[in-house]
């Protein structure tokens, strides 16, 4: 574990247990230094205590990352509860949650992730402020959604070989959750042609209805030949083989921490297959999550979101004059802004 956090620079790492609800919850913090550490919590039965752990630190870098890119004054953390495999009382469960939460006095806030709703938001709400997507500030998967859909089109603008429009560019979604489906909604209504996958046929069969989607199973998505991949499911999808086979132009999607690893980034670049930053692409929800904390209105972050666009358009023309993958130039953006000298000597004066 403490090789981990040093690895990715992680400050700290809160773990919390409660019997009586069955609660087994880690908190990470990677960076507070430009604000309380925000970051959505994650229900998901993970199979092991290290497992969750080594999550719960990558996902909280990310966080920091997408927060600096994205101009946001706030570091990045994240919280995973270990899903029990019989839950006798979920109220019960969050509410043990929302005191875990409210015991770090502020440094983190959470919000909706994988596995977790507006109404386990208003739960935990009731035990601590330190909370954001509630139903007062609404649903972020739609602004989510609304980034990668700039995002998208910001791949349009980089790949000369692509149409200027969505009109006819064929997208192939994975997984239709929240954010998915919204997508689907976005790219429909300007012409986009929809192949979807999903684990639950019930989804999938909507999309097809509402959007003219065809469907795919989930193991035939990875082959479908289109223009833009779109990953909207769990991380680490693409690894270097599945880079080496994709048909499409660009990979653009809401998944977290899309490539399994820093060689799969590297086998898209050879592949001339353009990949959007996932910490760029769908930093919607934290743009949401951290404005509406803050009390600003939906036309404000709506404004912010579009931005996104031109924050990807960053890397894709470095990547013009460096020859080097978005992926690596993001990166180095990010720390650039996290680790420069001017951001130590704030961390260290805070």
């Amino acid at each position: 574990m403490f090789q981990d956090m040093s690895q990715s620079q992680t400050s700290d790492i809160h773990l919390w247990s409660d019997p009586q609800t069955g609660l087994q919850a880690v908190i990470a913090i990677h960076d507070t230094s430009r604000g309380p550490a925000l970051g959505g919590c994650r229900f998901f039965p993970y199979n092991s205590s290290g497992d969750a752990i080594r999550d719960a630190i990558r996902l909280a870098q990310g966080m920091s990352d997408k927060a600096a890119l994205a101009g946001i004054e706030q570091g990045g953390g994240k919280a995973v509860i270990m899903a029990p495999r019989d839950i006798q009382n979920q109220e019960a469960l969050f509410l043990s949650f929302g005191r875990f939460v409210h015991s770090l006095g502020g440094r983190y806030i959470t919000a909706m992730d994988v596995g977790t709703t507006t109404a386990d938001m208003e739960t935990i709400a009731r035990v601590t402020p330190h909370v954001t997507c509630t139903s007062a500030s609404g649903n972020p998967a739609l602004y989510t959604a609304l980034g990668v859909y700039h995002g998208i089109l910001a791949c349009l603008k980089a790949c000369k070989d692509l149409p200027d429009s969505l009109n006819g560019v064929h997208v192939a979604v994975q997984g239709l959750g929240h954010v998915g489906y919204a997508l689907c909604d976005l790219l429909h209504k300007d012409g986009a042609k929809l192949t979807v996958c999903d684990l639950d046929p019930e989804k999938s069969a909507l999309c097809q209805k509402n959007f003219g989607a065809t469907v795919v199973a989930a193991k035939e998505i990875l082959s479908v030949d289109c223009d833009i991949f779109s990953p909207c499911g769990l991380g680490g999808v693409i690894g270097t083989s599945v880079a080496q086979s994709l048909k499409c132009r660009a990979v653009a999607g809401s998944a977290n921490n899309q490539l399994a690893t820093p060689e799969a980034g590297l086998a898209l670049h050879r592949q001339n297959i353009l990949c959007a930053p996932d910490f760029l692409i769908n930093a919607g929800g934290l743009i949401h999550a951290s404005l509406s904390h803050r009390g600003k209105t939906a036309a404000e972050t709506r404004k912010r979101v579009t931005l996104i666009e031109q924050t990807i358009l960053r890397p894709f023309n470095r990547q013009i004059t460096s020859g080097e993958p978005p992926s690596l130039m993001a990166d180095r953006m990010a720390e650039d802004i996290l680790y420069s000298p001017k951001h130590q000597l704030e961390q260290l004066s805070a």
